[in-house]
């Protein structure tokens, strides 16, 4: 096993340059390891690379150490640097948190893993030192921004066999929320899914890409709304019909279209207003959005009387889409689930989910992943390589300058 360290380099055309450094150590994890940690929230600026971060210990019997090869970056990571959900998630964390003023820092972001088992808790039985997984990881958990990450059996599965770990840290928290989506709150699955015609509003994006491929391997009929230049894309990845959702006609395209059994909303604000009406009347069509104002309400309002005003929100929806014509309002939450991943692990390596990648970042640069992330209109998942490959010795990382090309490359590649 190798461990990572960042040092600089100072030349004559640039201030300072990052070096990944690899030491090669023992198979066994050191008590410390390299991360991107917060100690405060922020913008970027508040990131902070560590050597000296304690390495994550197995304390339960179910729980699986994994070596980090690659992560990626999803919204949320953006969201949460700033303070999104931080009281909610500090209180799933440690409930007695209600209790006193602790701190949560420091916070360790990335919600996507792959990489290799290193240590197992007693009662694990599905893994072994050795096995290459992938997972993704809950929230309220330390991320994979970092050499180690600990979860339990129930999150992590076995990696599809037939791409990378950057390829792979590519979807498992798309994957996870977007099944939790359309099976928990759109009532979807392989068997049930046939002929149904699923429309999917913001369909470039990381959940968007993974949400056209899922629903067309269950058989559905996939609409999708995204801008002119992502088409290529969606309909690359099986989307049936495209609309561009800034054309002057767009409305009248979708109100002119057979109407929905299930939309999924990724998007939100008066995306919502238009689209609960393209659902079937009185056949039990749902609309599904991931774009809550849960987290908002309870980081403005307090934890109380922010879960108050989101669930009279939510009833007041429900109640008025069930009143006026019939179809069920939901929302949308990830939920970890590793025996899930091990379907769409199937699913890959079958050539039925392709990994979309925009760009790929090296572990000296998660900085500037973050940047490219927040300039939007993604195409696909920003990738951070935590190991890259196995060589000893030191190597200079450099950010591929052809994110688009990645994507193209990535989605195209079966």
């Amino acid at each position: 096993m190798t461990s990572l360290g960042l040092v600089r380099v100072f030349g004559a055309r640039t201030a300072g340059v990052w070096r990944l450094r690899r030491h090669v150590g023992s198979t066994r994890p050191q008590s410390t390891m390299s991360a991107w940690v917060l100690d405060q929230y922020g913008s970027n600026e508040v990131l902070r690379f560590s050597e000296d971060t304690p390495v994550p210990t197995i304390t339960s019997s179910s729980q699986v150490m994994v070596q980090v090869h690659a992560a990626s970056l999803n919204p949320l990571d953006v969201a949460m640097r700033g303070g999104y959900g931080a009281k909610m998630l500090k209180l799933r964390r440690d409930p007695f948190s209600l209790m006193d003023n602790g701190s949560e820092f420091p916070v360790i972001l990335g919600r996507d893993v792959s990489g290799v088992v290193v240590d197992c808790g007693s009662a694990v039985a599905h893994f072994t030192p050795g096995d290459e997984v992938w997972a993704a990881v809950p929230p309220w958990k330390q991320g994979s921004l970092a050499e180690y990450v600990n979860l339990t059996e129930f999150e992590v599965s076995h990696k599809p066999k037939c791409v990378s770990h950057e390829e792979a840290a590519s979807i498992p928290y798309v994957a996870g929320t977007v099944l939790s989506a359309l099976v928990n709150a759109g009532g979807l699955c392989r068997d049930s899914s046939s002929n149904k015609r699923v429309l999917i509003a913001g369909g470039s994006g990381g959940v968007g890409t993974f949400a056209i491929q899922l629903a067309k391997a269950w058989g559905a009929h996939v609409t999708v709304t995204c801008s002119h230049n992502a088409e290529g894309l969606v309909r690359g990845l099986g989307a049936d019909e495209v609309v561009d959702y800034a054309a002057e006609d767009a409305a009248d395209r979708l109100e002119m279209m057979e109407r929905f059994d299930l939309v999924l909303d990724g998007v939100g604000g008066h995306t919502e207003e238009r689209m609960v009406g393209l659902l079937k009347p009185w056949s039990g069509a749902k609309y599904v959005t991931l774009v809550t104002p849960l987290l908002n309400k309870t980081d403005s309002l307090g934890l109380l009387e922010g879960l108050l005003h989101a669930g009279s929100s939510l009833h007041m929806k429900a109640l008025e889409g069930l009143i006026s014509n019939g179809v069920f309002y939901r929302w949308g939450f990830y939920a970890p689930d590793g025996p899930a991943l091990d379907e769409v692990s199937e699913l890959v390596d079958a050539g039925k989910i392709l990994p979309v990648m925009e760009a790929t970042f090296p572990f000296s640069q998660v900085p500037q992943a973050f940047q490219k992330l927040e300039h939007g209109h993604a195409r696909g998942k920003t990738v951070v390589s935590v190991i890259g490959d196995h060589e000893s010795g030191e190597k200079e990382m450099v950010q591929d300058g052809r994110p688009e090309a990645a994507a193209h490359q990535s989605a195209t590649h079966n």
